[in-house]
């Protein structure tokens, strides 16, 4: 099962992908052009050059999940950008990203904190 917590690592793809790659295709994009190895659980976002679809690649110990997300009208609000192939999410700004929303700009309580006394 795909599970998304705190701890898990998230990488996303700067630069858009063709959106007809499948599992195989994305798999050799993150060995190739993000210099990743998604056999070791992390979790890979990409978008279409159209910005309207989204997919996360993800191994889980005994094959890959591929999800996706096309919108039925207009395009995904934000998408980083940056020179570097790849960035990284919290599991909070991905579900703001797959709900369309811009993860910059929302505001969040700390993952950890201490117990007071």
């Amino acid at each position: 099962m795909l599970q998304l917590t705190p701890q898990s690592k998230i990488f996303i793809a700067i630069n858009t992908i063709d959106g007809r790659k499948g599992i195989d295709g994305l798999v050799a994009t993150c060995r190739q052009k993000l210099s990743a190895e998604p056999l070791q659980g992390a979790m890979f976002v990409f978008t279409n050059r159209a910005k309207t679809t989204i997919k996360i690649l993800n191994y889980d110990g005994q094959g890959f999940w591929l999800c996706i997300k096309r919108l039925s009208q207009g395009k995904f609000k934000w998408w980083p950008r940056g020179q570097e192939e790849v960035g990284s999410l919290s599991y909070r700004e991905l579900h703001i990203l797959i709900n369309n929303g811009n993860p910059t700009s929302a505001s969040f309580s700390q993952d950890w904190r201490p117990l007071l006394d």
